[in-house]
């Protein structure tokens, strides 16, 4: 009896080397990477108010596990968002100091930039004009979004080259302009609003 059952354990250890691998015990490294491996959920800056107290893997709404096919969606709009904000700053500070010629753009005419939007009705409506051109020469790149042929926020535009070549300068860029966007983000609101609370022009402060 004890033959057999040697023989039979024999047997079914030699049946399981043409098995398939299980996958449970070693998933997918980026699949069990948190946000599957993107930037961003590096930290380590500190998280005050929140029980973990960092920003490591900071996602206190559970995006990342509860919708994981729509990161590429997440990312593509929190880029494009970070990217907007960051023009928005430059584009709100500059022309305290600067301004293009034409009497309507005058700092008489206008001497606050919050004032321009009620000011310059046609010109805003130029700028919306083109950011809607903008938006809509990207809706082909977001439909092939789920297909993964590109990364989010990669439109192939890089004049100039600054994006590397070597994959770890890449992860750098890609998390300072990720940090970037999401600082500048946080900065324009707080421009207009300090802007629109106290009626003053930079620093936006009583």
């Amino acid at each position: 009896m004890t033959k057999y059952a040697a023989l039979l354990l024999a047997g079914l250890a030699s049946a399981s080397a043409f098995a398939p691998a299980s996958v449970t015990p070693r998933t997918n490294i980026a699949a069990r990477a948190f946000a599957n491996g993107m930037v961003g959920g590096e930290g380590p800056e500190p998280m005050p108010f929140t029980t973990a107290n960092t920003s490591v893997n900071f996602d206190p709404a559970g995006f990342a596990e509860r919708a994981p096919e729509w990161l590429p969606w997440f990312r593509e709009a929190e880029l494009k968002h970070g990217r907007a904000a960051m023009l928005a700053t430059v584009g709100f500070v500059v022309p305290e100091f600067v301004r293009i010629p034409g009497d309507q753009f005058s700092f008489e005419a206008v001497p606050k930039v919050i004032d321009a939007h009620d000011a310059l009705p046609d010109s805003m409506g130029q700028i919306f004009l083109w950011i809607s051109l903008l938006e809509a020469c990207s809706f082909a790149a977001l439909a092939n979004m789920n297909e993964y042929d590109r990364a989010p926020g990669d439109f192939g535009f890089d004049p100039l080259g600054l994006f590397p070549m070597d994959p770890e300068k890449q992860k750098t860029m890609q998390l300072a302009e990720l940090k970037n966007g999401r600082l500048a983000m946080i900065a324009i609101g707080g421009m207009v609003a300090g802007a629109a609370v106290t009626g003053k022009g930079f620093p936006y402060l009583p």
